[in-house]
């Protein structure tokens, strides 16, 4: 069977994209430091060149490379700066009020279960001393405790901690040489689809760029929100709280999971009744519903293009694929293979499979 020169150069491209597919799987579980930190090159790239084209030569790009990940670094340390306020809040509040919640608790249980019939077995004069003798405890031993129960490995501890390390050097050399990657991946390119891969990519990086800016305003509006909602129902922790929820945001579900976990913590150490439930149902209710179905999709969504739907299916789609780092990259991954449908579609369009 004789194959033309067309079907030679397209089978040749399909198996170079299975190649690349297969060991991208492969790869996958060290791949993660690396995806995180060339997105975070990719963001922070255009502030090094600013400060490139600021200093006019005068300042060399290592020590614009260095300003601009430190500032980065400080940034996010003083977003995990937010839970030293309310972990040094919440520990004294703990060993003031676990007692008196164990107290109303057994005020309150015994008498109903009497009235039908049942008779109380649990102790719990025995479980509150055991839980004021865990919160007694130093942090150390309170940490390991919480660490066995969580049954987290060294293993996991240590990933965390490689990654920790490793995202910051890679993000480094990324943004030293970012261009210079740029340029060698650009070479590979045939000339004869230079052209069309320019148009691409500036059409993806326009997509991108508008992704970013919908996202981080997404972040400064839910985080006013969380604050205020939690601060009218009288929570004196609601600042860092609404705060670290609303910026944490950009992780989905994992930093939406933490803040209401502390809200909850929070609303019945100070509250000590069911008002803490009704705080965090309504306000984070209202919350999700407005983050996912009003603000991402429109701000987001609509800035890149994608349809609320098709917001929600990426979510999906590359969390299943990629696990954590697919939810990460979902959106901004999903605005570049728009452009690429976008311009299959007018392609496909205008062949002669369409118009016969």
């Amino acid at each position: 069977m004789h194959f033309s020169t067309t079907q030679k150069r397209a089978a040749t491209w399909a198996a170079l994209g299975v190649a690349l597919l297969l060991l991208l799987s492969l790869l996958k579980p060290v791949l993660a430091p690396f995806v995180v930190a060339a997105v975070l090159a990719y963001a922070l790239t255009p502030l090094v060149n600013w400060l490139d084209d600021l200093g006019r030569g005068r300042l060399p790009r290592l020590a614009a490379v260095l300003i601009v990940e430190v500032v980065f670094l400080i940034a996010v340390l003083s977003l995990l700066t937010l839970l030293l306020p309310i972990l040094i809040k919440e520990l004294p509040l703990m060993r003031e009020q676990v007692p008196l919640l164990f107290d109303r608790l057994n005020g309150l249980i015994k008498p109903l279960a009497a009235q039908f019939g049942f008779k109380l077995s649990v102790d719990l004069g025995s479980l509150k001393t055991l839980v004021l003798k865990y919160l007694n405890t130093n942090a150390e031993d309170m940490a390991a405790s919480v660490l066995s129960s969580l049954k987290l490995g060294g293993s996991v501890a240590l990933a965390v901690l490689g990654n920790a390390v490793l995202i910051p050097v890679a993000l480094f050399y990324l943004l030293m040489d970012w261009d210079r990657f740029v340029s060698r991946f650009v070479e590979l390119v045939p000339p004869r689809l230079r052209e069309g891969y320019d148009s691409f990519v500036n059409e993806a990086d326009g997509v991108l760029g508008q992704y970013l800016r919908g996202q981080l305003l997404v972040m400064l509006l839910l985080a006013v929100f969380y604050s205020a909602g939690l601060a009218l129902f009288g929570l004196e922790l609601a600042v860092p709280i609404g705060i670290f929820t609303g910026l944490a945001v950009f992780v989905p579900y994992l930093g939406f999971g933490l803040g209401l976990v502390m809200a909850l913590v929070s609303g019945f150490l100070q509250f000590a009744s069911v008002k803490a439930l009704v705080m965090v149902a309504v306000v984070y209710g209202c919350g999700q519903f407005v983050e996912s179905f009003i603000l991402t999709p429109r701000l987001v969504g609509e800035r890149i293009g994608l349809h609320p739907l098709v917001v929600i299916f990426a979510l999906l789609a590359f969390g299943q694929v990629l696990g954590f780092v697919g939810v990460l990259i979902a959106l901004p991954a999903s605005a570049v293979l728009l452009v690429a449908i976008r311009r299959v579609r007018a392609g496909y369009l205008g062949s002669r499979l369409y118009t016969g």
